[in-house]
């Protein structure tokens, strides 16, 4: 072996020795309870079922120092409740569609569907990369909240009829 591979050899060995050391103590040793309400049901398909998916893989990722309680809508308050849990906080976070807060404030129906809006990925675009997340931040900010896109249901069939 020559000189210059082992150098590199062992440079790469040292980097991934020191990164592991490194990382174990820098995450906090005790654990940690999260209550996620939802405004849906537990089984509701779709929704209800990918809100438990995602408590479940908090869990797993964390291997388990992040414990998630996944409260479906009426275990622990109704569905149109949960806003309040955690704006009281009474619960860390709510899974549901930000439109149905437009009582509170008009504008957090921006943040999920208006009438003739963003596709799915359009609104992707503008949460991540156009200045949404920020006026989602202001406005959540007002109410003590910090809010995260966790799920998008895409362009819905749906219309306004008399008959």
């Amino acid at each position: 072996m020559d000189r210059r591979s082992f150098i590199s050899k062992a440079g790469v060995a040292t980097g991934a020795t020191a990164a592991a050391t490194v990382a174990a103590p820098a995450i906090a040793q005790g654990r940690k309870e999260m209550v996620v309400v939802s405004s849906w049901g537990r089984d509701f398909p779709g929704l209800g079922i990918s809100a438990q998916r995602l408590c479940k893989r908090i869990t797993d990722m964390t291997d388990g120092r992040i414990t998630v309680k996944y409260f479906a809508s009426g275990e622990r308050v109704g569905g149109f409740d949960v806003f309040d849990e955690v704006a009281s906080g009474n619960a860390q976070a709510y899974i549901a569609a930000d439109y149905y807060w437009k009582g509170k404030h008009p504008a957090w129906a921006y943040f999920t569907s208006v009438p003739f809006g963003l596709t799915y990925t359009e609104m992707g675009a503008w949460i991540h990369f156009m200045g949404g997340q920020a006026l989602w931040d202001e406005l959540a900010a007002g109410f003590g909240l910090k809010c995260l896109a966790c799920g998008n249901t895409g362009v819905q069939m749906g219309g306004w009829f008399r008959k």
